[in-house]
């Protein structure tokens, strides 16, 4: 059934859908960077440092390590990033969802006022016709 805020619902519905998808799309960049973080720290164990050998590849391998544990560094904000763009997608979620349950309880208030309206007339309808079929019958009562 068709109602003033029918329109509204729907949209609405769409906003929570676009909000649940941005939701989804925030969990795959948190587990993305989480992931890379992972592989990064994993990667820091494997270099190994050298024992022997000339000051150049203790500086080779010194450079290695700073610029992985960088890459760890750079890791772990995207994990922050990601995280904080979660919680305010999820946060998002839930207001957009609150805004599409007002409206649909809107909806059915109005739906049932409606149906309400609806019986009332019915009713009003059928005792108005049974108040003509009962003068009928009495005056054919009365007739014969």
């Amino acid at each position: 059934m068709k109602t003033r805020y029918s329109s509204l619902v729907s949209l609405k519905k769409n906003t929570m859908q676009k909000s649940e998808r941005v939701v989804q799309n925030a969990n795959k960049t948190l587990l993305n960077a989480k992931e890379a973080l992972r592989n990064s720290l994993a990667e820091l164990q494997n270099i190994s440092s050298p024992d022997h050998g000339f000051i150049s590849e203790f500086l080779a391998n010194r450079s290695l390590l700073d610029a992985q544990k960088a890459l760890i560094k750079h890791n772990q904000e995207w994990v922050q990033y990601a995280t904080q763009e979660l919680q305010n997608a999820q946060e998002q979620l839930k207001k957009d969802m609150i805004e599409f349950e007002k409206f649909k309880y809107l909806e059915v208030q109005e739906i049932e006022k409606f149906m309400k309206a609806k019986r009332v007339q019915e009713a009003k309808d059928l005792d108005e016709i049974a108040l003509m079929t009962f003068g009928k019958k009495t005056d054919k009562r009365q007739a014969s």
